[in-house]
């Protein structure tokens, strides 16, 4: 690729004990692309995953964001930097509005005395922002946006999720098994839904199980394998029984896509 990658990382280690999760891992995204993240159970992609969203600090290593590099010592660091995560559990607050779960831990005062003095929320601009922000998405199914998240299907929770991560997510999104707990019509709504928020030209990191989901979406594919990434693979050139012996070890990775 000509252009240069928007996230990378080079040699992150992180161990834990004995346990090595991270063995002098690289990785790289390119402005607006799908990059898929896959590797079998104790791989090390969820280690990755938290060292460049900020949950973990790596015990080595360097990441940088634009060129420059950058220490996250929280999820919140990473967020100010432009980096939003989707993760599995959604972090969604069942009994909160959709309203107020987008803007939850960010939440817009009142402008002046009002707001810097008695704190009061500004909850017309956070409602209005969070509308647009759904109707951007196409997730208007949704008519009120007061209503408490628990009242949401599945899809819909995810959605209210990715849409916050859109509004927000300045430079990077991540997601973390998106359509994991899913059917199959509110999976392909959470698909076209990612392939919406990369037309908007923001790149999406993609850790996912679901083979299908990701040959269809992604426009790389990052294998990770003992704590490292083995290679990377371009989704039309190879078949999803390939991707899975090279995240397996059944088969040696392509010389060709290592440094890739």
């Amino acid at each position: 690729m000509t252009q240069n990658p928007i996230l990378t990382a080079r040699g992150l280690v992180k161990r834990y004990g004995r346990v090595t999760a991270l063995d002098h891992a690289d990785f790289d995204l390119y402005p607006g692309e799908i990059l898929a993240v896959i590797g079998d159970n104790g791989a090390g992609k969820s280690s990755l995953i938290k060292a460049i969203s900020g949950a973990v600090t790596p015990d080595e290593g360097e990441i940088r964001l634009e060129g420059k590099p950058v220490h996250f010592r929280s999820p919140i660091d990473a967020r100010q930097a432009g980096i939003e995560t989707v993760y599995q559990n959604l972090a969604l607050s069942p009994a909160l509005s959709i309203a107020d779960n987008m803007f939850l831990g960010r939440e817009l005062r009142k402008p002046g005395v009002m707001g810097s003095v008695f704190r009061k929320l500004d909850r017309p601009a956070m409602e209005k922002i969070a509308r647009d922000k759904l109707s951007e998405l196409g997730l208007m199914t949704i008519q009120n946006i007061n209503q408490a998240v628990e009242t949401l299907s599945g899809g819909q929770r995810q959605g209210v999720a990715v849409a916050r991560a859109a509004a927000f997510g300045s430079k990077v999104i991540i997601l973390d098994e998106p359509t994991a707990a899913l059917g199959v019509k509110e999976s392909r709504k959470v698909l076209e839904l990612i392939l919406d928020v990369r037309s908007r030209g923001l790149p999406i990191v993609l850790i996912s199980h679901n083979m299908p989901h990701v040959f269809e979406v992604a426009d790389r594919i990052h294998v990770h394998r003992l704590g490292k990434r083995l290679c990377v693979i371009n989704p039309k050139d190879y078949t999803m029984s390939d991707a899975v012996a090279f995240m397996t070890g059944a088969r040696p990775a392509p010389e060709a896509e290592q440094a890739a």
